[in-house]
Formats: structure tokens, sequence, C-alpha cells
């Protein structure tokens, strides 16, 4: 790389490092919540196979640019000296959290010498807002060697602050009851709910046929301590749901089995190219093993990837649906299925965290992901989506959409692994739009 080369990824960083810290800082109505790694199960392909596809020679990262700036003179490292772990700050600003600082940190790594061994990925972050919000979590998702078994879980301790503005999809309630419109509130009313929650989850799979696997896990969701300030007359819609299905106001849990299958042909889970990725699976809670209620939730979770060029297969169309249904039973509030509650916590970029929810929610989405830059060292993003959901007052799931959508900035951070730093900024209705911060692609 020339001199004048480096000189402009100089000016290029300090640019984006401007526009980076500015746009985190802006009071938007962002995504409050969990981290938002995604760390769903999948796969890259033999190795010979993904040289062929990424070209790492010809790649810039992250790391290629410090060097650059920091090391001028010295040489880029070679493909087997790459590490495979990404470490990045942890900042966000946005009225429910407040401004955030921490650090989180992605590392993936291959195990065994069976070239058709899957990549095995880990992600741990710690955060502290100026509103008090403590988060930390650690999540896994191993495959041994030859993919005989696969293991997927997270610990998370965190004291939390959930925005809650009700159930359903905004629909207003045409009559009802006191209560009815307080659930389904057509004026957004935002309600703060202050608590500490702790999660420990952890599923089995084992490969049957090949991008095949079944498995089986426990999770145990714990909250304790919730409040909120406006609880006048039990006049919030936790309050209501709560009263209406004989839930205590101030805990939970809501503990239960896992059985899920999946398959995958995925060539890459931080940034597929091609492929795809489904998974399908029950959520059984039960009391005798201290859940508050039993109750049973079905879940799906599809992506498909198209590779829009051969000689440039960064050029990819992307879509996915996720869904989450409940059975039988009952779910806590904090419990219901909604935007961002997926398992990475990306759905429905554009809304806060739980903006809409209900026993039955479904979620999809379209992306274009295209390079920007010839050594792939930022590349774009544009998005569409499209949610529904049910509520208690009558509206049935399908029968009421909200969109979203925005665009994004992608910048290269680790070129073996195809680890993004992602900046979207995302829009929806009543008002709702702000900037969005990731480390990989949402889906």
């Amino acid at each position: 790389m020339t001199a004048s080369y480096s000189t402009r990824f100089s000016k290029l960083l300090k640019v984006l490092l401007i526009c980076f810290f500015a746009g985190i800082g802006q009071y938007s109505y962002a995504q409050a919540g969990p981290p938002v790694d995604s760390l769903k199960a999948d796969s890259l392909r033999k190795v010979a196979r993904i040289k062929k596809v990424d070209n790492f020679n010809q790649q810039y990262d992250f790391n290629d640019l410090t060097r650059a700036i920091f090391h001028p003179g010295k040489k880029p490292d070679t493909l087997k000296k790459k590490s495979g772990i990404t470490v990045i700050p942890n900042i966000a600003a946005n009225p429910t959290i407040g401004a955030q600082i921490g650090i989180k940190a992605v590392a993936g790594r291959k195990l065994g010498n069976d070239p058709n061994t899957l990549l095995s990925v880990a992600a741990t972050s710690a955060s502290i807002t100026t509103k008090g919000i403590i988060y930390f979590y650690v999540n896994h998702n191993i495959f041994t060697p030859g993919n005989k078994y696969n293991f997927q879980g997270s610990i998370v301790a965190a004291k939390t602050v959930t925005p809650d503005y009700g159930i359903g999809i905004g629909r207003e309630v045409e009559g009802g009851t006191a209560n009815d419109k307080i659930l389904a509130d057509p004026t957004h009313k935002v309600y703060a709910l202050h608590s500490q929650y702790f999660n420990l989850r952890e599923k089995v799979y084992k490969e049957v046929e090949k991008n095949l696997f079944v498995g089986a896990g426990v999770s145990f969701d714990i909250r304790r301590k919730i409040t909120q300030k406006d609880t006048t007359f039990d006049g919030t819609p936790s309050s209501v749901y709560n009263n209406e299905h004989g839930l205590p106001q101030d805990h939970y849990s809501a503990n239960g089995f896992l059985f899920n299958v999946e398959y995958t042909t995925r060539d890459n889970q931080n940034r597929a190219y091609k492929g795809i990725y489904a998974d399908a699976g029950f959520r059984i809670n039960q009391t005798w093993i201290g859940s508050t209620k039993s109750a049973v939730q079905f879940t799906t979770d599809f992506r498909k990837y198209f590779s829009l060029s051969e000689s440039h297969p960064e050029h990819v169309i992307a879509i996915w649906n996720w869904g989450s249904y409940l059975l039988s039973g009952t779910l806590p509030y904090l419990e219901l299925p909604g935007t961002g509650k997926d398992g990475s916590f990306r759905s429905g970029r554009g809304y806060t965290a739980t903006y809409f929810k209900g026993t039955q929610f479904n979620d999809t989405e379209v992306e274009y992901r295209f390079p920007i830059l010839r050594n792939k060292f930022l590349s774009g993003v544009t998005f569409f989506s499209m949610q529904t959901a049910n509520d208690e007052q009558g509206t049935k799931l399908f029968q009421v959409f909200q969109p979203g959508g925005g665009a994004g900035l992608r910048v290269l951070f680790n070129k073996a692994t195809r680890t993004n730093l992602c900046l979207d900024y995302a829009f929806g209705k009543y008002g709702n739009k702000g900037f969005f911060l990731g480390l990989n692609e949402a889906f």
C-alpha cells in the first residue's frame, strides 16, 4: 500500500470516528436492551472455499488501518497470524438508558483439524450507563471437531430499564374498558420498568445429517425487584396485564425446556454471502422447575442469502423472518415476544425494543448489502421491515403491519472472520427514529 493511500485512509479514519461518536451521542429512540451481538449457530465452510471467496490479500480491515497509522513501516500480518478476536468500546446513548460506556469482544476459532468443522464463536460485554443500568453477559456457540456436538449458551446478569409501550401493534381500541385502552394505548405512552435480570441458558445440538442438527436444553429467566414510577391505581400496561393473568407485580421466573431443529448452509455466521439458516423450536415453561406460570411457545427463525455476483459476492440480498407464538399457558409480561426480542436483539430496527409486542409476533426484513470501497473496508446496507402482532382486544396476527426501514454503514473490523462494526440509521412510525449500533450484521 502506498504512502498516499495510507494518508487517505488516515484522514478517512478521523472522519469516521467523528461521525461515529457524533452519531451515537444523538438522543434518538434507539433500541434499549441487551447488547446486540449476533450469535446464532452457523458455519464457516472448508478453508479452501473460504480463501477463494474472501481474497484476504485484497481486503483492508481496521487492524490494517491502525497499523498504517501507528506503525507505517510494519508489514501486514499473514492470514495464519490473523487473530479471530475483535474488541471494541461499547458506547451508546438514548433517552431510556442515558449515556453508556463499556467494552465488548467477539472471538472465532475452528476446533480440531477436520476441515468440515464449523466455526466456534464466543462474545462477552460489560457496560454501565448514567441511569444506573449495569449489563454483563457471556455467549458461546461451540462446535466440537467434526461437528459431532454443538453447544449454545449464555449467562446474563443485569440491572436493567425496559421501555414499555403496552401490548399490540398500534391499533386503536374502539370501545372497550379503561384497562383495554391502557393495554393497547394508541398514544404510545412510555413507561420505564426497572428490574434485576438473570439468565442462564444452555442447549446441546447433535448433527444427525449434514447441516441438520437436533437439540435440547434449558433456560432460566429470573427478574426481581420490578418497579415503575407511574403505578397510580395500577394503571400501567404491565400492572393491568399482571392483574388479569394472576402474576405478581414485582418478580417472576420463566424456567423451561428447549427443543429445537436447525438446518444451516450459510458460508459465514457473521456476514453470510449465500446459504440458508432455519431454526424451529418449542419452549416449555413448567412450574415444577420454578416457573411462575406454565406455558408453551413455538419460535421460528428463517434466513436466506442471495449473492448477486460471483466476482463480487459481497453484493447480497438477505431475507429474514422471525416469529414467536404462544400456544398455551401464560407468559410473564416482560417475556412477551416483540420488537428486538429475537435471539440477537436486532429485529425491528427503527423502533425501540419491545415497542410492539403480543402473545403472537412476527417480523420480516429484507436487506441489500453492497461494498463501497474496492478493498471492502467500507460497505453499506439498505433495509426494510414489517412487524405484526396480536393484542388482547381482538386484533389478530397478520391483521395490522407496521413498517420500518433505513440504511447503514459497515466498517470491516476483522477480515478473517468477516466481523463488521454496524452503524444504522433507521426510522418507523409514531416518531421512532435514530442510530442503532451493533457488532456484525443484524441477521
